[in-house]
């Protein structure tokens, strides 16, 4: 009868005596995903030292197990072992500490930086000229500098405006239609890579339709010597015509 094989997943700044539980079930609830083969994978032990948790394999499950594994450590295992190997990752930076996980097979080992990574940087502010679309839901204040609050479906911006001139236009559009502002925007590259608009300062803005897709395809049929009316599917032919004009540039 085969030998059931064994993966360590060694952690330097534990032993078995400091693992706290709940995080213990951590580590090993990731380590399961990265792995795979749940059903024939097991927990065996900790030994003794620093932490060292051993997993045993089933026989019939070790030739996946090991290829699994081996795509991991190259950087193109599945997408659910590599999201595990991120996760054990963020726990050990959590933890200050850096591990590796080692098989029966020579030279296959996974090395988790943990605390050794890179630190992610933010960048920014900068400034960018763009516009924004959305609703009016906020606006006023008693300072030279007026802020508004425009939202597009669930996200909102935190916007400017300086002096009252374009304040007084903007006005009438609280709560009513959709705009489109024009101005520039302090953005921060964040830790995550995301962007994230602190502040936009408006200069002026335009107020667009929002009338629904069928009103609009009913007031170009009614447009006098105009062809939509002899369609049959006058949505369609506008999404052609959207389709063309992309396909020109």
């Amino acid at each position: 009868m085969a030998e059931q094989q064994q993966y360590r997943l060694k952690i330097d700044v534990f032993s078995v005596d400091s693992l706290p539980m709940a995080r213990l079930a951590e580590y090993m609830a990731e380590l399961a995903v990265l792995l795979g083969e749940c059903e024939r994978v097991h927990f065996s032990h900790m030994e003794k030292g620093s932490a060292v948790l051993v997993s045993t394999i089933e026989p019939v499950a070790f030739p996946k197990v090991e290829e699994r594994v081996s795509r991991v450590s190259r950087g193109d295992g599945p997408k659910d072992a590599m999201q595990a190997f991120k996760k054990i990752d963020n726990l050990l930076a959590k933890d200050g500490a850096v591990a590796t996980l080692t098989g029966p097979t020579v030279g296959q080992v996974i090395e988790f930086p943990g605390r050794t990574r890179p630190k992610p940087v933010k960048y920014g502010p900068f400034r960018e000229v763009g516009t924004l679309d959305g609703r009016i839901i906020r606006i006023g204040g008693r300072d030279e500098t007026i802020p508004v609050w425009l939202k597009d479906g669930d996200v909102e911006y935190h916007c400017n405006v300086r002096g009252e001139e374009v304040a007084r236009r903007l006005a009438p559009y609280y709560l009513n239609g959709v705009i489109r502002v024009h101005g520039s925007g302090k953005w921060v590259r964040e830790e995550s890579g995301a962007w994230n608009l602190e502040q936009f300062d408006i200069n002026d803005f335009e107020v667009l339709d929002d009338s629904p897709m069928a009103d609009v395809v009913g007031k170009l049929r009614a447009v006098e010597g105009g062809t939509w009316h002899e369609s049959d599917d006058a949505l369609s032919d506008i999404l052609g015509l959207r389709r063309d004009d992309k396909g020109r540039h």
